[in-house]
């Protein structure tokens, strides 16, 4: 301190116990703004940037507790009660096969927490059928393949699954239609417009028909491709009355766009690179990067392709895709705080469900786990030696917090509640949690309530790292180069 305070004299430090209380009042403030977000009945924070922007949120609870004797005594203690902690969690996880109704509990769980109950139900579905679509068997599920698109327009329970792809821009010629049914789709990244050479070059010409015989000649080079297109749409359309869609990634001159319409050819240009991937992912088919190639192999399909028109926005979706690999989750809501809320909620909700498939597992929600991992620490206490054992018993009361706060957040003693809870726990052996609706013990997973076993095994890893290094720091300096000037 001495040395800090000689190259620096207007440098603050605190030690010691100073230190320690600095970070501890940190943390217990953390933990007092975010203890009322927890569970389904907690309530939600107004967070507003210095610009002004508004944004609703509900965020996890961060858990720290304040100690009274040497931290490094304590965290003896902290890392002794996490072994134990992760084996109770080892058995008392359910290892069962992850089917549609397995899943739709762990979302409705985890969606319940972010948003009200009406519109969680609603997402629940969407948000497992989504998942489902685009998982492969023995392959790693992206959840980039599950595409979310926002539309400011009815309320916020019409937000609906698409086993297909929304576009945010529609077709560029008013003549084009705006509804076809069974429809091949080509996916291509050809330019059908003219392009200036990439070198500066310059062109002479000794008379008007020369430059006319060179304007005809780069229109013959787009027309060309544009007729392939038109040839590949009457040979797999013929005489039926099936659809054809151009995609394309790059863009399509009016010439061009006025050739397609007149065969009844849907054409939209410019197309995100990432709605390209997707496409043949949710309809089938090859992305083409030329059009001399071009056959009925390299055509996805799509039961359905419309254009919706909402104030001065184009959308264009496509539907009824047989066996789609990648979908889209449109949500629907009246204002742009709705929409960020619900978005946040769904991103949970998809990596809940994923998190549930790749493990394999589950675990009873409702603090029905803390109650039985704090109930194994105490028996567990007195096979620690010396004064760890203050350290175990910090960190099992620290995990009845979250049972605890449940209670208190849905409008009941807490105390009263936890003292229920253990008691039930301790007769029935069984893995009981709290009841929301009516502060009683429940059976946590015969009410369908479960929790991710990774995001459990993090959370107690995690927590046991922040809170150790919070209470072995014994001194802060701020001596930063600004406090040297004046």
């Amino acid at each position: 301190m001495a040395a800090v305070k000689a190259l620096n004299p207007k440098a603050e430090v605190a030690r010691a116990q100073a230190a320690l209380a600095v970070n501890i009042s940190a943390a217990r403030g953390l933990q007092d703004v975010l203890r009322t977000n927890l569970g389904p009945k907690g309530t939600m924070k107004m967070l507003v940037s210095g610009a002004g922007d508004i944004k609703l949120t509900k965020d996890g609870n961060v858990l720290l507790h304040e100690m009274g004797l040497h931290p490094r005594i304590v965290t003896e203690g902290f890392e002794a009660a996490k072994e134990k902690a992760l084996q109770v969690l080892e058995q008392v996880k359910v290892t069962k096969e992850m089917d549609r109704e397995i899943l739709i509990d762990v979302a409705r769980t985890s969606l319940r927490t972010k948003v009200h109950a009406e519109l969680a139900d609603v997402l629940t579905e969407a948000v497992v059928d989504s998942v489902l679509a685009i998982r492969k068997p023995g392959e790693p599920i992206d959840l980039y393949m599950v595409e979310i698109m926002e539309m400011k327009h009815k309320s916020e329970t019409d937000t609906t699954l698409i086993r297909g792809l929304v576009l945010d821009h529609g077709a560029r010629h008013p003549d084009m239609k705006k509804r076809v049914e069974d429809a091949f789709i080509l996916t291509c990244n050809v330019s059908l417009e003219y392009e200036k050479t990439e070198v500066n070059s310059g062109f002479f010409y000794k008379s008007a028909e020369e430059r006319e015989k060179l304007v005809k000649a780069e229109r013959k080079f787009i027309e060309e491709r544009v007729n392939k297109i038109i040839e590949l749409k009457r040979s797999v359309c013929k005489d039926t009355n099936k659809g054809f869609v151009v995609i394309n990634q790059k863009g399509i001159d009016p010439f061009s766009l006025d050739a397609l319409a007149k065969e009844g050819i849907i054409a939209l240009r410019r197309a995100k690179r990432r709605n390209m991937e997707r496409l043949t992912l949710a309809c089938g088919g090859v992305a083409m990067n030329s059009v001399d190639d071009i056959s009925i192999d390299c055509l996805g399909h799509a039961g359905l392709v419309y254009e919706y028109t909402l104030g001065e926005e184009k959308f264009t979706f496509i539907e009824k895709c047989n066996n789609p690999r990648s979908v889209t989750l449109l949500i629907r809501g009246p204002n742009k705080h709705t929409l960020t809320q619900i978005k946040d909620a769904i991103r949970d909700g998809l990596r809940a469900v994923k998190n549930a498939i790749e493990d394999g597992c589950v675990v009873p929600g409702a603090g029905a786990v803390e109650v039985a991992i704090a109930d194994a620490l105490v028996k567990h206490k007195t096979s620690v030696k010396g004064r760890a054992q203050l350290g175990v018993q910090a960190f099992a009361d620290a995990l009845l917090i979250i049972p605890k706060v449940l209670a208190q957040n849905s409008g009941y003693d807490p105390q009263e509640t936890l003292v229920k809870v253990q008691a039930e726990y301790a007769e029935s052996g069984q893995l009981v949690g709290v009841d929301l609706n009516t502060g009683e013990p429940m059976m946590a997973g015969a009410a369908g309530i479960w929790d991710n076993y990774s995001v459990k095994k993090q959370l107690l890893h995690s927590c046991t790292v922040i809170a150790s290094n919070i209470l072995l720091v014994d001194e802060i300096m701020r001596a930063g180069m600004s406090s040297l000037k004046g």
